[in-house]
């Protein structure tokens, strides 16, 4: 935050804080569908836009009556997750008694939950939602205010100046007596005086406020580096690591949990038509580095998207790009990832019915209108050959599907499941600490014992922005992962 030196001194009066970050790309807010006791919630979080700052809570309630709801806001790891603060309730809508708001303050950058205690005619529940607040950029002032601001400032400092100079000319005087010369010479070198030490305050504040704007800079969130290298059909992938002089701020690659079964989820999607798309899971094979054997694929650039969650729970979207040679071959799809080569973006939107390739089809209850920054379930149906529900659909990964919301300018990408936005190993974290141990292999691979489920899965989500998007979905049936692929036009 680079600031006119001359207003400066008056800035810091103010509180000017950097905006927050998002796990997924492009996606700040929280959406998660809970299940504390007999209750069913659908929370939405929209994290503040400064740190310390103040994040806002709507919760909607359905099932057993809910009549109140308190929240705190509770660091997921270290000694201060075991002292949480005192619990603010939650405003009840009087017109939707459904329907709960509230706000709390988030006064540190790093991996927090938002505690919430229910009261209802079923009795007592607790659940917590994982919430990733980073410093992500500096706000600039309002150039108008600025402006104010250094008018104001310019007006003190002459009145500053005008005291002093008034005082020695004028304090010693009796009563009425006018000053004379010597008064007034001298009244003239303590103003001067009086100027330089301002002006020098001024200036110092000004320096002392760009040298923590520029460690404060240094902090500014960005993802970890995901390096890709091909090699063959072999894909190495490197994560570097971000580290400071405070630990907290700290984000290394050797900290990764696993999330249902895999260190990451490796979302590759052809540019710029989103033509190709694959769902797949890298396995590591030293400290920061993961290896996978590619499928074959379509030549072309590919953006990546690696979602990884930390040991804190913090959940992270690393991005980069890999460019697929002509004439590569690659191998079989692994049992576990999904793939997917839908029409081109440019030719026209797709419906809400996806014919997939075994016969069975995916169907999509799209609403009439989208729009941004409003959460809602998004509901979607596996039928199979004859048009009915699949009854051979079994889980994907430990869910009844995934699914990836991507922005055709690739300015968001999030990857949901019906429990929401956050992670599964988030919300492990968030709910009871349970912490699984790094993995140091393919230890837990092949978690997904797949048990029947409803054809009918929701995810929780809202659209971060108006546009375009393109809607990946997977879901299993039999031994089959089947990817349905929906556009979606956003007001």
């Amino acid at each position: 935050m680079r600031l006119n030196r001359f207003k400066m001194w008056f800035v810091v009066l103010f509180l000017l804080l950097p905006a927050v970050a998002n796990a997924h790309v492009g996606n700040k807010d929280v959406f998660v569908e809970l299940h504390p006791g007999p209750y069913k919630l659908f929370v939405t979080i929209r994290p503040p836009l400064v740190i310390p700052g103040v994040a806002t809570v709507e919760v909607r309630s359905s099932g057993p009556t809910v009549n109140s709801i308190r929240i705190n806001p509770v660091p997921m790891t270290g000694e201060a997750s075991k002292h949480p603060p005192t619990p603010d309730p939650m405003q009840q809508s009087k017109a939707d008694p459904a329907f709960f708001t509230g706000s709390l303050w988030l006064m540190g950058a790093g991996s927090w939950k938002v505690q919430l205690s229910i009261e209802g005619t079923q009795g007592k529940a607790n659940a917590g939602v994982p919430v990733p607040a980073m410093a992500l950029s500096v706000m600039r002032m309002d150039r108008r205010l600025g402006l104010m601001l250094g008018a104001l400032g310019a007006a003190l400092v002459l009145g500053i100046v005008g005291i002093v100079a008034a005082a020695s000319r004028e304090s010693r005087l009796p009563p009425g007596e006018a000053p004379d010369a010597p008064r007034r010479k001298h009244a003239m070198a303590m103003g001067a005086v009086a100027l330089v030490a301002v002006v020098a305050a001024v200036w110092l504040g000004g320096w002392w406020w760009n040298v923590e704007a520029a460690t404060y800079a240094s902090y500014v969130y960005q993802p970890l580096a995901l390096t890709p290298s091909l090699q063959g059909d072999t894909l190495d992938l490197k994560i570097g690591s971000f580290t400071t002089d405070n630990v907290r701020r700290n984000r290394v690659a050797t900290d990764l949990l696993p999330d249902h079964g895999h260190l990451m989820h490796l979302y590759a999607i052809r540019e710029p038509e989103m033509d190709a798309v694959y769902h797949l899971h890298p396995s590591l094979v030293a400290p920061g580095e993961l290896r996978m054997y590619l499928p074959a694929m379509p030549p072309g650039r590919y953006r990546l998207f690696g979602d990884i969650v930390h040991r804190s729970g913090l959940p992270e979207t690393l991005t980069s790009t890999l460019e697929i040679p002509q004439g590569f071959t690659g191998g079989k799809l692994a049992p576990e990832d999904a793939s997917a080569a839908p029409p081109e973006i440019s030719a026209g939107e797709m419906g809400s019915v996806d014919k997939l390739p075994d016969g069975y089809s995916m169907v999509w209850d799209k609403p009439a209108t989208l729009v941004a920054n409003q959460p809602a379930d998004f509901r979607f149906h596996l039928l199979n050959a004859q048009g009915k529900p699949a009854a051979d659909a079994v889980t994907y990964l430990g869910m009844a599907g995934h699914a990836a919301f991507v922005k055709t300018d690739w300015t968001a990408f999030a990857h949901t499941h019906p429990e929401g936005s956050a992670p599964m190993q988030s919300m492990a974290v968030a709910n009871d600490g349970a912490v699984l141990e790094p993995m140091s292999g393919m230890a837990m691979e092949g978690m997904d014992m797949a048990a029947n489920v409803s054809p009918t899965v929701e995810f929780p989500y809202g659209f971060p922005a108006p546009g375009k998007y393109r809607i990946f979905v997977q879901m299993k049936h039999s031994s089959i992962v089947e990817t349905g692929v929906f556009d979606a036009e956003v007001h």
